[in-house]
């Protein structure tokens, strides 16, 4: 009788297993036939989605925000279908490498699982205005408010070229008095609701940052960072002391101190995350042939178009993947008079295996030149990577796809490549030359890598909290003098200011840190190449593209492309460079003649800086108001913001009409209003 029973209870308990915890289905031919399905329609969604992006990246009105917006939420819900389908599958047991791995790529969602579907419209919304608040900014003139300066190409052209130093600071200030402080109170709900989403994934993540950084599969992906970093860090340092001195010259030592922090406004661009604009003020051999090869283009009438066919003809020399007819009918290569658009330059992949444009604001200069090569680098890997299936249309990580096109730029930056593309003249081949080559590298190169290493540290930090709306620009602010040596040229008004929201990849919450791995990984394939091509030399004389095995090398860049991310990155960068690991040591190869040398001009000199120090600031000199109480001067930029900061409130009195914080508010109000006029008319 026991044994009955027994054998009852092992029968129920049996059924119960079989009926209520159901295995999942292991059939792999089953599994495939969902993944296949699953391409069809993904493919399907997401151009759709991606056509909704670019129409308002190239349009910019409340009518394009919300198609956008909509795109987005059908979007993250076919996403959350696909996964809670592959759930079904026992994958995590499948034999197919290749399969279990694109099943853990779609099950995987990030903020698209979001359950609470008026919170994830609510991301969706916060982060459509943070793009058009970053996108429609201006900087009006103090004493005429009706002429206002647009990003691109008014305060990009006057961070560059200016050398008035308070022409300089209202440039550097006014940009982020009118889009920083207009995303102060917005980010630290887009932080909230993006943890929250990310939490309700598979995965349970810890916050946004932990989700970021998982897309590396790197388990001490922050510890090799900073090994990297510290790697660097005496070539940034003495870099750093180089610049200083030049500009202590240019500018007097009562405005840069000979051991302090360089005034952010100096540097040649909004963000001071390159130097390569003030190159003229530390040129090491003056005399020498010009390496900017700007004039050169426009006195040669070189137009915008001639720009791009230069680059494709580049990976075509290569023997990379043309760019296809629709490239060049669909791009947007110019920026439109009729309309505002997203300058920042960026390459679009429409997911169908035909689509792939680029979204530019083109000037004819250099800069622009070295910057389409990166762009449409990313469109070949586009191109390379087409045949995957859906999940693995990504590069190896994230930074191999901002590697591939500064890989190549490496290339045509060369003298040697600029002449035979009829931009030099003449190519000077001495020591003097190469250390202003070198010069010329460095300010771009190396001068960004503590910005590209600290972005990410803050915003990091903002998402597991540790650093807190209350203290958002205080950090920002220390990051930055801690990692870069630079200091704000005036004080900051930390109950105001998000100085953060000045750069494009915050509000466009783009991960950054992929363009610190970049600037770390494009030196390995660059050395790799350059040897497969056949170069003999110095690695910074190399140019790919003239080695005579560049067959070859553009063979072994192919098979990496192609590969996309269904392989872990060590298994792509191996195929490349023969290495498993990011190394900093092929940077420090293409530097070393700049290396020596600064070290020997740098006698004397202060490696490092005092934290402390801070530039002189007169407000009363530079169009600041001074209370009705004469009790203090604040700045141009706190008059008639709405906020008060005299304790007589006279800075918010007799404010005129067409200031330039009306005219920003009134921009945003309209906006918010058409917004909320069209989403009563869906809902009535």
């Amino acid at each position: 009788m026991a044994r009955l029973a027994g054998l009852l209870c092992a029968v129920i308990v049996a059924l119960y297993v079989r009926n209520v915890c159901p295995q999942g289905i292991t059939d792999e031919g089953q599994a495939w036939d969902f993944i296949w399905d699953y391409n069809a329609k993904a493919e399907r969604t997401y151009y759709d989605s991606v056509v909704a992006a670019w129409n308002y990246n190239t349009n910019l009105t409340p009518e394009n925000s919300q198609l956008a917006v909509a795109a987005s939420l059908s979007e993250a819900q076919f996403d959350k279908e696909v996964a809670q389908n592959a759930s079904r599958f026992d994958w995590q047991n499948f034999n197919n490498a290749t399969l279990k791995r694109l099943f853990g790529k779609i099950t995987g969602l990030g903020t698209a699982a979001q359950t609470d579907q008026a919170k994830l419209e609510e991301l969706s919304n916060v982060l459509s205005d943070m793009d058009n608040i970053y996108s429609t900014g201006k900087v009006c003139e103090y004493d005429n408010p009706s002429s206002c300066l647009a990003l691109n190409p008014d305060l990009y052209n006057c961070l560059s070229s200016s050398r008035d130093y308070d022409r300089l600071r209202f440039c550097w200030e006014g940009w982020r008095d009118a889009v920083g402080r207009k995303l102060k109170d917005k980010y630290p709900r887009f932080v909230q609701l993006s943890n929250e989403a990310v939490a309700q994934d598979a995965q349970n993540w810890e916050d946004t940052g932990a989700y970021w950084r998982s897309w590396y599969e790197t388990a001490d992906f922050q510890e090799q960072l900073e090994n990297l970093y510290n790697q660097l860090q005496p070539l940034y340092n003495n870099l750093h002391a180089y610049v200083r001195k030049k500009l202590r010259e240019n500018y007097g030592q009562d405005r840069i101190s000979a051991t302090g922090p360089i005034p952010a406004h100096l540097l040649g661009n909004m963000w001071a995350q390159s130097w390569i604009n003030i190159y003229e003020l530390v040129e090491p051999y003056p005399g020498k042939t010009s390496l900017d090869v700007t004039p050169k283009m426009q006195a040669d009438g070189w137009t915008v178009d001639q720009m791009f066919r230069t680059s494709d003809d580049f990976f075509k020399d290569m023997g990379q993947v043309e760019m296809p007819q629709n490239f060049w009918d669909n791009s947007m290569f110019v920026k439109p008079a009729d309309r505002e658009v997203v300058c920042h330059a960026s390459a679009w992949d429409f997911y169908n295996a035909l689509d792939v444009r680029v979204k530019m604001c083109t000037n004819i200069n250099m800069d622009d030149l070295v910057t389409i090569h990166h762009e449409m680098g990313h469109i070949e890997y586009y191109l390379q990577y087409k045949h995957q299936p859906v999940p693995f249309r990504r590069g190896g990580n994230p930074g191999f796809h901002e590697a591939v096109g500064d890989l190549l730029a490496l290339s045509v930056s060369t003298p040697a490549h600029l002449q035979a593309i009829g931009l030099l003249d003449q190519v000077e081949d001495d020591q003097e030359s190469d250390i202003n080559f070198l010069m010329s590298m460095a300010l771009d190169k190396i001068a960004f890598l503590p910005f590209g290493y600290l972005m990410d540290q803050w915003r990091w930090a903002v998402f597991n909290g540790s650093i807190t709306p209350a203290t958002y620009n205080q950090e920002w602010w220390k990051l930055r003098t801690y990692y870069q040596g630079i200091v704000p040229p005036i004080p900051r008004n930390h109950a105001k200011d998000f100085d953060p929201g000045g750069k494009y990849h915050i509000p466009a919450n783009t991960p950054y840190i992929r363009y610190f791995v970049s600037f770390i990984v494009q030196f390995q394939f660059h050395k790799a190449l350059c040897e497969t091509s056949g170069h003999t030399g110095p690695l910074h004389k190399c140019d790919i593209s003239a080695g005579a095995n560049k067959a070859a090398a553009g063979e072994k860049l192919a098979k990496m492309l192609q590969m996309g991310s269904s392989q872990e990155w060590p298994d792509a960068m191996e195929v490349m460079t023969g290495q498993r690991v990011m190394s900093a040591q092929a940077i420090l190869d293409y530097f070393d003649p700049l290396i020596t040398w600064l070290q020997e001009q740098n006698r004397g000199e202060t490696l490092g800086w005092d934290e402390s120090w801070a530039p002189p600031y007169d407000c009363a000199a530079t169009g600041g108001f001074t209370c009705a109480d004469g009790s203090k001067c604040i700045r141009p930029g706190d008059r008639c913001d709405g906020m008060n900061d005299c304790a007589d409130k006279s800075d918010e009195e007799n404010c005129p009409v067409g200031s330039a914080q009306s005219v920003i508010v009134s921009m945003a109000t309209t906006f918010v209003s058409t917004v909320v006029c069209l989403l009563l008319a869906v809902l009535n």
